[in-house]
C-alpha cells in the first residue's frame, strides 16, 4: 500500500486485532440486511399484484444494485480494518485508517481531556474495545476501533498519564 504521503517517516505502527473483521462484518450484515428487506419491498408489492408502480424491472433493480454495493464493501472490510494503525510517539500518539481515502491524525497528550473506551455486544464477546480521545476540538477527537480488551485499557491509562503530565508541564 503505497501511504508515503500521510505517513511519518520511521513510524512503527501497531495494528488492531484481526477478531476487528468480525465486529464489521456484523455490522454490515445488519445494516445492509435491513437496507435490502426495505428496498425490496416494493418488489414484493409489485410481484404480489398489490401496487402497479414501480414497473418489476425497477422495483428489482433497485435491491440489485443495493446487493451489489453491499457485496463490494464486504469486499472492503478486511482492507479496512488491516488500514486501522496507532503509534504512541513522544509526545503524541498518531491515528492512520482509510484504503482509498487515508486519514493520518496526531493527537498531542497535552490537549487530550478524557481518554474513553466503548464496548459493544460484539466486541465485548470477542474481547475488542474501542479507544475514543476526547479533546477540546470535536474535529480532532480520535478512536481506534478493535482493541484488544488489555491493550486498550493500557492504553487509556498511559495517555491518560501522559496527558496529566503534559497539562501539569511536567
Amino acid at each position: 500500500m503505497h501511504t508515503e504521503a500521510i505517513d511519518p517517516p520511521g513510524i512503527a505502527w501497531q495494528r488492531v486485532s484481526p477478531k476487528y473483521i468480525t465486529v464489521r462484518l456484523a455490522e454490515w450484515a445488519l445494516g445492509n440486511l435491513a437496507a435490502v428487506l426495505v428496498l425490496s419491498l416494493p418488489l414484493v408489492l409489485v410481484l404480489s399484484g398489490w401496487w402497479s408502480w414501480p414497473p418489476p424491472e425497477l422495483a428489482i433493480a433497485v435491491p440489485a444494485a443495493m446487493l451489489v454495493v453491499a457485496l463490494w464493501r464486504l469486499v472492503l472490510i478486511p482492507r479496512q480494518v488491516r488500514a486501522i494503525g496507532y503509534a504512541e510517539r513522544d509526545d503524541d500518539l498518531l491515528i492512520r485508517s482509510g484504503i482509498f481515502f487515508q486519514r493520518a491524525m496526531v493527537v498531542p497528550y497535552g490537549r487530550m481531556q478524557y481518554v474513553d473506551i466503548a464496548v459493544g455486544p460484539v466486541e465485548r464477546g470477542l474481547g475488542l474495545c474501542t479507544l475514543k480521545l476526547h479533546t477540546a476540538s470535536p474535529g480532532t477527537n480520535a478512536r481506534i476501533p478493535g482493541l484488544p480488551a488489555a491493550e486498550g485499557a493500557r492504553l487509556r491509562e498511559q495517555l491518560a498519564a501522559r496527558g496529566e503530565a503534559r497539562l501539569a508541564g511536567l
